[in-house]
């Protein structure tokens, strides 16, 4: 009978867990496993001071995970959460599989004794009940306050059975460690303990460790934490101690909150610590424990900063919340910004945090500048370019030689700036100079709703901007010159290969801000942020823009969470010769969409050829060109089926090559290359050549990419060319800006409604008002 609550758990274990049976016994722990699994996985660190940033987790070779009551717990207090403690094993499991050393410090005892006690008190009521009273009807039962100690003594063997059930299904072995304050002061204890743990960890068990609440004096207040010893008065000292006697390398502590907070979770300024300090403690306000445990917060605080102290890196993160318990413990280990990180290295410039705040708060006073105050910041960024061209070049030389070997012809072409470059780029921002002078605060509907009340539409800036690209240092003046042009705060993320480039040029575009006192509004991205971190800041950043490579943006899209991303998944661009396409035309358009600049993503990929179109002289000239330029050609699979020996057939018809590659397939009509682009195309650019206007104009109308040309190269898609001065990259969604984003791109809108103290039930029908809703003519003017 006193094993009723727990036999009858185990059944809704499979219900509860993403557990995988094995096909091996389940009672066997396989050595050999682990044994091939560390050798797969080495993992080799000397336990010396703690790791100084989150990338560095990933070394973490012994790791313990203390899980607090409230994550073990149900929310009524009595019994466990199966679900959320067979995620934790199976993360625990998969780290160990990895050659990891793993730990676990368990509360739960209680919860589960109490659970069990109160079954055996209330089946002992009932049968007490039936004997005496003779009737099946049984009074109210209520069941006495349970002592905690006889709680643990009761819940401690079934929580333990529980483990080695739910480890069992991975082939992994468990041992459990009941310790208290004696087993860490009593020398020879200590030393018995450490060796234990040592052996078990050897013969890769992982052990299960709690304090013996069953035997353990109630904690002493204020019996605190000194330099060289820590008073184990909950599961959080113990963590503490046992990953500074262990030489842990992590300690994870799971609570029922995110991780740290500078003032009590829920009030309204708190915000998310992402890395504490041992000097930020005094600027923390606590608030009170969890109803579970016998911790908090503050003891946490001080356990972390205590095993800090002693070597090992500490992670507080929330283990309750269902969108991230399963793998919590697993993205930590993988450095991704998850709860709150100890370091004792503090980093010499601002967290990303304080750097979205700050140019939160500049993007303000810069929307709010005049039109031609920020147009004389463009244009003195647009000086700059030139006047310090030798700077710029000298940086760039670094990057691309520490490239050279590493990247792809295409993306070191990208990564290359030349003077012709920064010349064009001076000319573009001039460009948006200009166009500047007319975008934030320009009215773009009015209506006059009734007598004396006015209804405005203006233009206001989006917010901050998040700019993530890969190789284009070009990128940063551009993207620059565009959230200055348009009032937004303007975060940037560029990568490593063009570190030193994009240094110089954040600097040249801070001394050109500098000019009206807004440097803050666009911050540079230290590389050390994980791109997926940055698209996790939904409450800080209002949209995100992707330049690069196709998996770049299809990676950013799928981690954007709450975060609107603007940008197209491929450049999948086709260019159609019709049956009446001019010879000339057909080649010159042909050769400059491909060749021109084959990495970039407005360059051809299909040629899509009329059938009428073969064994012609076009046909063999425009091969000819193709096979001067040293373009390898790809075979669709109608186009293969012309030929006695085809080039090499095409893979997928999607394909977007970035280089000098390109598919030929062979069409009906062009109604059959409409029908072509639509189910392989990307959207992006498309273009027809033919000499036929009819033909042009069905074409133009029935396809529906954001960029459609007629006799002209895919290349012209661009914001430069466009006369948009530059883009910030190409969408090809369907709401918002589409095309070549420019300026007009980057802005919304706001109402603003002018009234004299009119009120809804003024145009009721017992109002004396009525609605007029006539259209205002939009004044040449400008709110700022």
């Amino acid at each position: 009978m006193a094993f009723a609550g727990l036999s009858a758990m185990f059944p809704r274990l499979a219900l509860c867990s993403r557990l995988q049976s094995r096909t091996r016994p389940p009672n066997v722990c396989s050595a050999f496993h682990r044994t091939y699994s560390q050798t797969k996985f080495p993992l080799t660190r000397s336990h010396g001071k703690s790791f100084a940033h989150r990338s560095e987790l990933k070394q973490a070779k012994r790791i313990v995970v203390k899980l607090g009551s409230a994550v073990v717990t149900r929310g009524d207090e009595c019994g466990l959460s199966l679900g959320r403690l067979a995620s934790i094993v199976e993360q625990v499991a998969e780290l160990q599989s990895q050659g990891r050393e793993m730990m676990i410090v368990t509360s739960g005892a209680v919860a589960f004794g109490k659970q069990r006690l109160r079954h055996e008190i209330l089946l002992s009521q009932s049968v007490r009940q039936a004997l005496h009273s003779g009737q099946n009807q049984l009074k109210d039962m209520s069941v006495p306050v349970l002592e905690a100690r006889a709680c643990a003594a009761a819940g401690q063997s079934g929580l333990m059975a529980l483990y080695e059930t739910m480890f069992t299904q991975y082939s992994t072995c468990t041992a459990q460690i009941l310790v208290t304050n004696l087993d860490f002061h009593d020398e020879q204890k200590r030393r018995n303990l450490n060796s234990t743990l040592h052996e078990l960890l050897r013969m890769n068990i992982v052990p299960i460790i709690n304090t013996n609440d069953a035997v353990v004096a109630p904690p002493v207040p204020n019996s605190d934490l000194g330099v060289n010893v820590i008073s184990i008065k909950d599961n959080d000292s113990l963590a503490a101690r046992l990953a500074v006697e262990m030489k842990v390398d992590l300690l994870i502590a799971l609570s029922d909150v995110e991780g740290l907070y500078d003032s009590p979770p829920g009030t309204d300024d708190a915000k998310l610590i992402d890395i504490f300090y041992p000097g930020d403690q005094q600027s923390i306000k606590y608030g009170t424990k969890s109803k579970v445990g016998i911790g908090g917060m503050e003891a946490k605080v001080k356990a972390a900063l205590w095993a800090l102290q002693g070597g090992t890196s500490v992670v507080i993160a929330n283990g309750t919340h269902p969108k991230v318990t399963g793998h919590v413990i697993t993205d930590i280990v993988e450095g991704k910004k998850v709860g709150t990180f100890f370091s004792e290295v503090k980093p010499a410039g601002p967290t990303v945090e304080q750097q979205t705040d700050m140019a939160r708060q500049a993007g303000r006073t810069l929307a709010a500048l005049l039109p031609e105050e920020r147009g004389e910041i463009i244009c003195r960024l647009a000086e700059l370019l030139t006047e310090k061209q030798d700077e710029i070049l000298s940086a760039n030389k670094k990057d691309m030689e520490k490239a050279a070997g590493r990247l792809s012809a295409p993306l070191l072409n990208r990564l290359s700036l030349s003077s012709s470059k920064l010349n064009s780029l001076a000319i573009g921002l001039r460009q948006i100079a200009v166009s500047s002078r007319d975008s934030v605060g320009r009215v773009v509907n009015r209506t006059r709703i009734s007598n004396n009340l006015e209804l405005e539409q203006i233009t206001v800036p989006i917010g901050v901007l998040l700019v993530i690209f890969e190789s284009r240092p070009d990128c940063l003046p551009q993207v620059s010159a565009l959230a200055m042009a348009s009032g937004n705060a303007l975060l940037l993320k560029g990568g490593k290969e063009a570190a030193n480039t994009n240094k110089i040029l954040h600097q040249l575009t801070q001394e050109a801000l500098s000019l009206h006192g807004v440097s803050d509004a666009i911050q540079l991205v230290g590389t050390r942020e994980e791109v997926e971190d940055l698209c996790r800041l939904d409450k800080m950043i209002d949209l995100i823009i992707p330049r690069g490579s196709s998996q770049l943006v299809r990676e950013i899209q799928k981690a954007a969470k709450g975060i609107p991303v603007l940008g197209h998944s491929e450049g999948v661009c086709h260019v159609y010769l019709d049956a009446d396409a001019s010879i000339d035309k057909a080649i010159d358009i042909v050769k400059d969409s491909k060749c021109d600049y084959p990495a970039a993503c407005n360059a051809m990929e299909t040629l899509l050829i009329h059938r009428d179109l073969l064994r012609t002289p076009m046909f063999d000239q425009i091969i000819d060109m193709l096979r001067a330029e040293q373009v390898k050609i790809h075979a669709g699979p109608r186009f293969a089926s012309y030929l006695t020996f085809s080039p090499s057939e095409v893979k997928s018809l999607r394909t977007e090559y970035g280089d000098l590659e390109c598919c030929i397939e062979v069409v009906d009509s062009m109604q059959d290359a409409v029908d072509h682009i639509h189910k392989y195309g990307s959207s992006h650019t498309d273009v027809i050549v033919t000499e036929n206007e009819d033909t042009a104009e069905q074409f133009l109308q029935q396809l529906d990419s954001a960029c459609v040309f007629w006799n002209a190269s895919t290349r012209f898609a661009d914001g430069y060319r466009f006369g948009l001065g530059a883009e910030v990259g190409i969408s090809t969604a369907r709401i918002h800006a589409r095309g070549p984003v420019g300026l007009e791109g980057l802005l919304t809108t706001k109402w603003v409604l002018r009234g004299e103290g009119h009120t809804v039930a003024d145009f009721s029908d017992q109002g004396s008002m009525k609605y007029l809703h006539e259209n205002i003519p939009v004044p040449h003017r400008n709110l700022n």
